[in-house]
């Protein structure tokens, strides 16, 4: 690792052009064949031939490990002899994410951004691509043959990028030195690490001027008519001001304020800073400027997978409610039984490797709205998985749903419906199962041996608008105090956003016992948040960081739910039981670095208690 931090201080040269680099004496050429290193950037189509690398440098979690590996929060178990990152985590083993290169997205073993290849590590190919967006806007100069258009619409990616791969990487190791320029190969190594909310100050800098040059939907510019129908995937306006405000919420955190300030609070300012951001975009959405919206229930899968379709998950048709997604690099799981989903039973030969976290489980709440610890819910221990939220029946598969639709063999045929009760074919420890559920959300239940693998393919979102309304809740609420409070510009308020998500999924609104008393609508939000996007990503796993709640005992523990099958079909003897508790302390907010890279120059240093 240490060399991709070498590469990127002392300085790398992209031949971008065949010809850039000296060539041979015996090659014998004509001196008009002679290729400038500006020509990579004299006009727009040359330029944009430069930037595309920078998409191709975005990580695809979900095609990075043989198993769902990119939820590194308390949403799933894994099997008990399973050597993924997740596991590592569990057992205190936060040094893994740079030794298990093979079962992390975090960190590869080298830099990958070539077109249709899926190994993607965020660590190398972030300083990889600030390094190059940095080249870019030294360069923009040397682009003397474009209109207006063209120069904004390549700054504008430049900035988006170099602000983008700064946050990643600060969401997971805090505050780094921020590199706005390539520096010199000879250079003296010298850049201190800034505090989070420093570095958060720079990154918004440049997302919101991305914001100012980038168009709403590229179909409408002149140069995307030459790609017209084919440019949902690039960035726009509405991609840096959704990461702008989420770079302020996260810098109005708890955990970066504290990083930051030394307190363990939000920080107001930047939470409102936040909302006014998250405002000004979805004002654009009301106004239907853009295509951003929030899909129908009916057709929540599709934020997932295809099952059949031909469209990108994220969207039906022309509407789609994912903001930013990676590449569609190619279908590595698709006909995969070792692929992302956890729907085997044992009627299926290998594959599925996790499982719902039972206690992660408890977040879905009834049909009503109501948590179901609330005295008001209707919850029943005698009947649990009756009358709960929509998203309960669609992510989790319970004892006794139907897991296999087509004709089995006559050997195979009690497998059909899930056998999760205690003792029951599908809770085997070494597979899928382990906790009395299973999971459902990223993938069609079809997705089994028998039924087959074939026709299908998952592709989670970086940033959907779900994420944004209930960002903006947040924002609103820490940063302008209540929950019927609103941005400065913007009349939606925190209340009526996050509404927006229950009324999307059919669940009932948020009581007003809850909307009225601020830290009751916060945990309303995180629990809203846990069943919204949970199983998606790094979306748990940074909340529960920058809230300062991953070391709670709550959400340490990983339960499974055991009982028996009861005549009538429900479970009886019902029991959570305690399967593992993760190891999380002080110094596990942050993520260690490699001892080979905070060694190079003494300024940079290692993460707290590391």
């Amino acid at each position: 690792m240490k060399r991709y931090i070498n590469l990127l201080l002392k300085g790398w040269v992209f031949l971008m052009i065949i010809g850039l680099a000296s060539c041979e004496d015996y090659l014998d050429k004509a001196p008009e064949s002679e290729i400038s290193k500006t020509d990579a950037f004299v006009n727009f189509y040359n330029f944009q031939g430069f930037v595309e690398e920078l998409y191709c440098a975005v990580p695809d979690i979900t095609t990075a490990n043989w198993s769902c590996d990119w939820n590194l929060g308390d949403e799933v178990i894994e099997r008990e002899s399973a050597v993924w990152l997740n596991t590592a985590f569990d057992k205190g083993d936060y040094w893994a994410w740079t030794n298990t290169n093979w079962i992390s997205y975090l960190d590869k073993g080298k830099v990958v951004t070539g077109k249709g290849q899926r190994e993607q590590g965020l660590w190398p190919n972030a300083w990889y691509a600030i390094r190059k967006a940095n080249l870019g806007l030294e360069n923009l100069d040397n682009m003397v043959d474009a209109t207006q258009e063209e120069r904004d619409l390549i700054e504008g990616q430049l900035l988006f990028f170099r602000a983008w791969f700064h946050f990643k990487l600060m969401s997971f190791w805090g505050g780094l030195p921020y590199l706005d320029r390539a520096l010199g190969s000879v250079e003296k190594l010298e850049l201190p690490r800034l505090s989070y909310q420093e570095c958060a100050d720079k990154a918004a800098v440049d997302f919101e001027r991305a914001a100012e040059l980038l168009p709403i939907d590229w179909d409408g510019t002149v140069v995307g008519k030459d790609t017209e129908g084919n440019n949902q995937q690039r960035i726009t306006k509405i991609m840096a001001l959704a990461y702008a405000g989420k770079n302020y919420l996260y810098a109005g955190s708890p955990l970066m304020n504290y990083e930051s300030t030394g307190s363990k609070t939000f920080n107001a300012e930047y939470c409102k800073k936040a909302a006014d951001v998250f405002g000004e975009l979805l004002k654009i959405v009301d106004a239907g400027q853009t295509n951003i919206a929030l899909l129908n229930f009916s057709d929540y899968s599709a934020l997932f997978y295809t099952d059949g379709r031909s469209t990108i998950p994220g969207g039906i048709g022309d509407t789609r409610e994912a903001i930013f997604q990676c590449l569609v690099n190619g279908e590595w799981f698709k006909g995969c039984p070792w692929g992302p989903s956890a729907l085997w039973t044992e009627a299926n030969i290998g594959g599925g490797a996790v499982c719902p976290n039972a206690r992660f489980v408890e977040n879905y709440g009834m049909a009503n709205g109501l948590p179901i610890d609330d005295p008001n819910s209707g919850y029943d221990a005698n009947d649990p998985w009756a009358n709960r939220d929509p998203r309960f029946y669609h992510d989790i598969i319970i004892d006794g749903d139907q897991v296999i639709s087509g004709s089995a063999p006559a050997d195979k045929e009690q497998f059909r419906y899930a056998q999760l009760f205690t003792g029951g074919a599908s809770r085997q420890i070494n597979k899928s199962g382990r906790s009395g559920y299973l999971l459902s959300k990223v993938t069609p239940m079809r997705i089994n041996e028998i039924d087959g693998f074939n026709g299908n393919y998952m592709h989670l979102s970086y940033m959907r608008l779900a994420d944004v309304y209930l960002m903006y809740a947040e924002a609103v609420l820490q940063g302008y105090g209540s929950a019927g409070s609103s941005a400065n510009n913007y009349t939606l308020t925190a209340e009526g956003a996050f509404n927006k998500i229950r009324e999307r999924a059919g669940a009932g609104i948020i009581d007003a016992r809850y909307s009225g008393n601020k830290g009751k609508f916060m945990d309303e939000i995180i629990r809203e948040r846990a069943m919204e996007l949970g199983f998606e990503g790094d979306f748990r796993f940074q909340d529960l960081r920058r809230w300062l709640l991953a070391e709670k005992q709550e959400y340490k523990e990983k339960t499974a739910v055991e009982f028996d099958r009861g005549a009538d079909g429900k479970p009886v003897n019902y029991r959570e039981r305690l399967v593992l508790t993760r190891v999380f302390e002080q110094k596990h907010y942050w993520l260690p670095l490699k001892v080979s890279d905070v060694t190079l120059y003494p300024s940079f240093g290692q993460n707290p208690g590391w």
